[in-house]
């Protein structure tokens, strides 16, 4: 059976103070002026806005791959919304195609009837184009 401990007698001292307790007071934070949080909010919401429309579509992959003739590229998703990624040509990959041609300024997907298999009608921000494609037999 353990005992339980003595009671404390006003000889004995206290428990020691928590080192996080401030040891003095100090002076109270100046407030920013409103005008100056304003352009702080604005210019955060301008960047943010930013990122959001060029950046993150660049760092996630989301973004249409804009290739040369003679590149190769994985073509993947569904074909209202296709997902294009750049590949290399000797890659082992399903939908591994390889750009023919390359139309730009215009989504008309015809002008690749007599030029390549496969079209793609793509939009890079203001860029639009369509890649003539053939598919790479693995």
């Amino acid at each position: 059976m353990a005992t339980p401990p003595a009671p404390q007698t006003p000889e004995q001292p206290a428990a020691p103070a928590s080192f996080d307790a401030p040891v003095a007071p100090s002076e109270p934070a100046k407030k920013k002026s409103g005008l100056g949080k304003k352009i702080l909010g604005v210019a955060v919401a301008i960047a943010v806005a930013l990122f959001w429309r060029l950046g993150l579509p660049h760092l996630t992959g989301e973004a249409p791959v804009h290739a040369e003739a003679g590149d190769c590229v994985v073509v993947t998703g569904p074909e209202t919304d296709p997902e294009v990624k750049s590949a290399g040509c000797a890659e082992k990959v399903a939908d591994l195609y390889k750009v023919v041609k390359v139309f730009d300024n215009t989504f008309d997907i015809a002008k690749c009837k007599d030029v390549a298999e496969v079209a793609l009608a793509q939009q890079l921000e203001t860029d639009k184009f369509v890649l003539c494609m053939e598919p790479v037999k693995n």
